[in-house]
């Protein structure tokens, strides 16, 4: 007997309770269901199931046989999903939300090249600041930025997300660089008040000691490229996620400060509800999210000295 149907009966005999059920499912005589799974027992050398009359009971050898065959029949199904799926199109409409100032800054080429390659999806962004819960509000996928909640939904790791402290050289001519924790409690500071897993302003300098940052704020806003503007004008100090100071860095027309001490990085997760019952769009948006990022960002590339 074909092993993989006589571990689909089992199966299908230990969920529906009775031989007779897994026959019905399999459209097999009840006599011929309890045949594939004699054969297991008989090549195992082990009993799964104690009969009777009106139950079957899992043995501890079947208890875990049942647990082992589930996974290697969910494997063969997805195989054999991922050749069909190989075969077929990608098309659909696809929602995703990401912050603000990430998806203004930097998804749109990114969703620029997905639907250059696959023609016949539609994709909706929703871009906010505030917490996105992506069942009732419609949504395929989520990028969020920080520590992530504990939550039902799948994430996948896209991408480093490192702090940086900043300032322009024309606030620096007129106020001198931070050289330390207590110099960056003194200098005005720009502050991102809308973060959904806000950083606080932290760091730990050169000799492994924590500092907290609280000094004088300056302006304070929830929207960061409205702080980007104030530091590049000089306005104080900001203190933010590399993708969105990491071209000016590159530039020149912003300053990293205190780049002895460690600030406390983030990271960037697509989060979606379901990794089993996920789309073919989805999944190849997800795929393409991974490569387009990857382990060094562009913005990290770009806030490299010299890049």
């Amino acid at each position: 007997m074909d092993r993989l149907t006589s571990m689909a009966v089992f199966v299908a005999a230990v969920e529906e309770g009775s031989l007779v059920g897994a026959a019905r499912r399999f459209g097999l005589s009840p006599s011929m269901a309890g045949k594939h799974v004699s054969a297991i027992e008989e090549d195992l050398q082990a009993r799964l199931l104690q009969r009777s009359t009106r139950m079957l009971t899992l043995t501890e050898v079947g208890n875990a046989y049942y647990a082992r065959c589930r996974q290697i029949l969910e494997a063969v199904e997805d195989a054999n999903a991922e050749a069909q799926e190989a075969q077929a199109s990608v098309k659909g409409l696809l929602r995703v939300a990401a912050p603000t100032t990430f998806g203004a800054m930097h998804l749109g080429p990114v969703i620029a090249s997905f639907l250059e390659a696959h023609p016949d999806v539609t994709i909706d962004t929703l871009l906010s600041d505030r917490y996105i819960d992506l069942l009732s509000e419609g949504v395929d996928l989520a990028i969020r930025i920080g520590r992530l909640q504990d939550s039902d939904l799948v994430a996948r790791r896209l991408a480093p997300c490192r702090m940086v402290y900043c300032a322009a050289p024309s606030f620096l001519e007129r106020h001198g660089s931070p050289r330390t924790a207590d110099d960056l409690r003194r200098a005005p500071r720009l502050v991102f008040t809308d973060a959904v897993s806000p950083g606080d302003w932290n760091l730990t300098d050169p000799a492994g000691q924590a500092h907290a940052i609280d000094g004088p704020v300056r302006l304070a806003s929830n929207n960061m490229q409205m702080l980007l503007s104030a530091a590049l004008t000089g306005a104080g100090v900001a203190y933010g996620p590399g993708f969105v100071f990491g071209p000016s860095l590159a530039g020149g027309t912003l300053v990293a400060l205190l780049e002895d001490h460690k600030t406390s990085d983030l990271a960037i997760h697509a989060v979606y509800p379901s990794r089993r019952h996920a789309s073919l769009k989805l999944r190849r948006f997800l795929d393409h999210l991974t490569v387009q990022l990857g382990k060094t960002p562009p913005w990290d590339i770009a806030g490299k000295p010299g890049s």
